[in-house]
């Protein structure tokens, strides 16, 4: 059987520009809530991948018309009937999740099958459900579906997160913006997406207030029209890139980029020794590395923390830094599992608990290696571009999820990198 690996011949420095594309995460959530109105909206600057394109899957099953120009999508909802997502669509991500709370809104029921995703540790929905129960609705998770019912609509609540879950925070104000009164979500997630999901409700009438601080205020009930709205850049893939160029000794203009959303990242390469500038204008960052690197530790925590799914690329430029760095993962506890890829590498490391304590060595050496997971795969990718000799990495389909044509903007930065199909 046939399948498609990346192979990378490391050692090129990456130079040059580069843009990025529009946010995977914030697209998860703002494809969704297209249900809440009863016309047609576009979402511009959309990031075609294999999540975006999962979602749109569900929305045809569900009734809506979809239709994709370029990296706009208009989202046709008036044809959806059905409250019922199958498991076939569900398990192919984990954002499927936010269809519970759209459709609570729109029909006052969802069933949902338990969302997929990548495997990264414990992604509990208590806090999910609990603001759907505060909301008015009956929720039951029986033989792997999440049943969601609220026969005499939802009302506003005030909610407290026991935690600021992103993705909690974004199915509460999906229900809420069809709720009766006012709803008040506190200890909110702060991430951009998380903004930008509020803007995109606005657009299209709601009224909602506080996204980016820890207190989300939203008034319910509003009537919701269609909107063209465009999404912000991917912090993630930003990232990326600028753990990519640190990691190659390059110097790179990542455009269309948002700096402030990118300080925690900036101020580690900073503290490794790297050179980070904002470039012309507000949208972008210069990268610039002679690939002499200090040892640093990271904890990651929520926005405005250093993200967790820049954990796993970052490692990597780690591991050849001088000295000892130590990584504390607080968020998903089956982060590092791309490190015994690196450790076939040449790369040393220990896993105690919540603990990655990387030793640097001189390099890595290409080899086969297999992702895991999403992010973990784009580590592979850095690690691949900083080694020496072949890499091929495999179950390229993680990194297809969240990165579009990833391989053809390194190549247009000088990397050594092809997609090609081999025999299993």
């Amino acid at each position: 059987m046939a399948e498609e690996i990346l192979r990378i011949t490391g050692g090129q420095r990456l130079e040059g520009t580069v843009t990025v594309n529009g946010g995977k995460n914030a697209a998860l959530a703002i494809i969704p809530a297209v249900l809440l109105c009863n016309e047609p909206c576009t979402i511009e600057n959309l990031p075609l991948v294999r999540d975006t394109q999962a979602l749109a899957d569900i929305l045809v099953a569900l009734g809506a018309k979809v239709t994709l120009s370029g990296s706009s999508m208009t989202i046709d909802p008036r044809g959806v009937k059905s409250a019922v997502v199958p498991e076939e669509y569900a398990c192919r991500l984990r954002a499927s999740y936010y269809f519970v709370g759209a459709m609570l809104a729109c029909f006052h029921r969802a069933d949902v099958s338990y969302p997929g995703g990548c495997a990264i540790g414990n992604r509990p929905i208590d806090q999910h459900i609990k603001g759907f129960e505060a909301l008015g609705a009956t929720v039951n998770t029986d033989r792997g579906v999440i049943s969601a019912r609220a026969e005499n609509g939802l009302r506003g609540a005030e909610i407290y997160l026991d935690m600021p879950s992103v993705g909690a925070t974004i199915n509460i104000m999906l229900a809420a913006t069809k709720a009766q009164g006012n709803t008040i979500i506190v200890n909110a997630g702060k991430e951009p997406h998380i903004v930008d999901l509020a803007n995109f409700l606005n657009a299209m009438g709601a009224s909602v207030k506080g996204a980016g601080t820890d207190t989300i205020r939203i008034r319910g009930g509003r009537p919701m029209h269609g909107c063209t709205y465009a999404i912000i850049p991917d912090q993630i893939e930003t990232g990326t890139l600028m753990i990519a160029a640190a990691a190659t000794r390059g110097d790179v203009l990542i455009r269309g980029a948002l700096p402030t959303h990118m300080e925690a990242l900036t101020a580690k390469l900073l503290e490794m020794g790297a050179r980070v500038d904002e470039g012309v204008g507000e949208d972008s960052i210069r990268v610039r590395s002679d690939g002499n690197h200090r040892h640093v530790n990271i904890k990651t925590l929520p926005y405005p923390g250093f993200p967790t799914d820049l954990q796993q690329p970052m490692s990597v430029l780690l591991s050849t830094a001088r000295g000892t760095s130590i990584i504390n993962e607080t968020i998903y506890e089956m982060r590092y599992k791309h490190l015994e890829e690196i450790r076939r590498m040449g790369g040393v490391s220990q896993i105690k608990d919540r603990l990655a304590i990387i030793e640097g060595v001189p390099r890595l050496t290409g080899c086969a290696v297999t992702a895991t997971d999403l992010r973990a795969g784009a580590a592979l990718v850095v690690a691949g571009l900083m080694a020496e000799g072949v890499t091929d990495i495999y179950n390229v389909q993680y990194i297809d999820r969240g990165y579009e044509h990833l391989e053809e903007k390194l190549r247009s930065l000088g990397a050594r990198i092809e997609r090609l199909t081999v025999e299993d």
